[in-house]
């Protein structure tokens, strides 16, 4: 019964993982809503932190690109992995998850950049694994509107769950009785960065 329930879209904190695709220096002057992004991605992760889900990071080609932005505090994160492939399940990552969920990982909530290219290939990647899968819209950019507009659209079609920061800090939150709710709702107090969802 549990695991329909994750179908409706349905978040368990103990049973979610975190995973930030690529948000890296050199990305920020090609993308235009990059800092905004960030921002987004800032609250989900200080919120994931305070309510104990586990984060993972990948960083492409690092060499090259550079690592994550300093604007996300990740210090908590259960590993940072480098990559060339475009999708985040690369075997040390997939390695990670069996160590962290040996039998209880349901649910994947994935952001970061960009929508189109690591975004989705990770999300198919997952599917294809058998998790449900939540793309944070508003933590997940393209160069273009666009390609992020079409591969949001495709990742609905895989059987992805669309969603916002706030809309997954609540799900995992699920009552004010929450013994992580204070520790959140400073965070939520003022609404998320406008990322022009509505203009898609």
């Amino acid at each position: 019964m549990a695991r329909q329930l994750t179908k409706l879209g349905y978040l368990d904190a103990k049973k979610t993982l975190f995973l930030l695709c690529d948000v890296q220096d050199k990305f920020r002057p090609g993308i235009k809503l990059f800092d905004e992004v960030v921002k987004n991605a800032s609250k989900l992760i200080l919120a994931g932190k305070a309510l104990d889900v586990p984060l993972i990071v990948t960083e492409q080609f690092p060499e090259k690109l550079g690592h994550t932005v300093q604007d996300l505090d990740i210090k908590h994160a259960k590993g940072v992995y480098p990559k060339t492939r475009f999708s985040m399940l690369i075997p040390e990552v997939q390695e990670k998850i069996k160590g962290l969920f040996p039998d209880k990982l349901e649910s994947v909530v994935l952001f970061g950049l960009e929508t189109h290219v690591c975004i989705e290939q990770t999300a198919m990647d997952l599917l294809s694994s058998g998790y449900d899968v939540h793309i944070v819209a508003d933590c997940a950019v393209s160069r273009t509107q666009e390609d992020r507009k079409l591969a949001l659209e495709r990742l609905k079609q895989y059987g992805c769950f669309v969603a916002t920061s706030e809309n997954v800090i609540f799900k995992l939150v699920k009552d004010k009785q929450n013994p992580g709710f204070d520790s959140v709702k400073g965070l939520i107090r003022e609404p998320s960065v406008d990322t022009e969802l509505s203009k898609l």
